[in-house]
């Protein structure tokens, strides 16, 4: 495995974690269910694998975002809890799996992403599109989010994505551009910006998110907000960066809900379509939401005409 990157001979007194960032426990019998059916049919998960702080909330109500092409990823990003290293070959009958899986699960509403398969030709883009056919084709009714990696802005490869026709394309920012370098090692800024430009214009409906704690400046957050908004992202989310272990980089500062608050206000003024913000906020988090073109827009007016 390759060694995550870290601070070299800096000795910080790290911020205590607040109140406000606690999370339940997974439990109950939805839970299970969930649990079973991943575990039965060899599934891999982001809300595993990345340690998400809502896999208990999410997971009892019977959704999940599943992670395909393995769980060993090919960038070594500074924040991600994803292995890095060499994958596995590729499972052809994955799709199927998950298509499968879902079915079981009966939702309405579904989220896949990937690790990144820098070593392969297309990227991973031809499992990616099978997967979004197989999931179609067994599951009519449910709709889909799909979270890909930036598949380093190759038209061809971003093209299949558009011919599969999610619901919803998501692709994370993550940062701020001065902290790209550092949080996002092998990625490029303007290189994600590219790539969520090309599925718009593939007629794609469009979502990014940002991790707010790695010592961006609020000027750095609305900057990189209107640089989504310029490349006609639809959905924005923002929420707080969680250290995964101690070999990942650390939390600079812990962001009140108040920030969120006003965050989520500049962000429809901006002009985008859903703005979720909040300290546990993740790309997934209400995902289900995010399909429905004005929804929250709408939503945001209402509160603001009863203020």
């Amino acid at each position: 495995m390759i060694e995550l990157p870290v601070l070299d001979g800096v000795v910080e007194q790290r911020p205590k974690k607040p109140n406000w960032l606690r999370v339940k426990l997974p439990i109950g019998e939805e839970y299970k269910h969930v649990r079973n059916l991943v575990d039965t049919h060899k599934l891999h998960t982001i809300c595993e694998s990345g340690n998400c702080p809502n896999m208990g909330e999410c997971w009892g109500e019977g959704t999940a975002t599943f992670m395909i092409l393995g769980n060993i990823c090919t960038r070594s990003c500074g924040f991600c809890a994803v292995a890095t290293g060499r994958p596995e070959p590729v499972d052809w009958d994955e799709p199927q799996r998950v298509a499968e899986a879902i079915n079981l699960m009966k939702v309405k509403h579904a989220v896949v992403t990937s690790v990144d398969r820098d070593e392969i030709k297309d990227g991973g883009s031809i499992i990616w599109y099978n997967t979004i056919k197989a999931i179609k084709t067994l599951n009519p009714s449910t709709t889909l989010e799909t979270l890909i990696p930036d598949f380093k802005a190759e038209a061809e490869n971003i093209q299949r994505i558009i011919d599969a026709a999610p619901e919803v394309v998501s692709h994370n920012i993550e940062t701020v551009e001065r902290l790209t370098k550092q949080v996002r090692i092998q990625a490029k800024y303007w290189r994600s910006m590219e790539t969520l430009r090309i599925l718009k214009a593939g007629g794609m409906r469009t979502k990014s998110g940002i991790m707010l704690g790695l010592g961006e400046t609020k000027e750095d957050v609305i900057q990189t907000m209107q640089d989504l908004r310029d490349s006609n992202v639809d959905v924005i989310t923002i929420g707080q960066y969680l250290q995964p272990s101690k070999r990942h980089l650390a939390v600079q500062r812990f962001v009140h809900p108040d920030e969120f608050k006003e965050l989520r206000e500049i962000g429809y003024n901006m002009g985008f379509d859903y703005v979720e913000s909040g300290p546990l906020v993740r790309s997934s988090y209400h995902s289900e939401k995010h399909v429905i073109q004005g929804w929250g827009k709408n939503k945001w007016l209402e509160e603001k005409q009863l203020q």
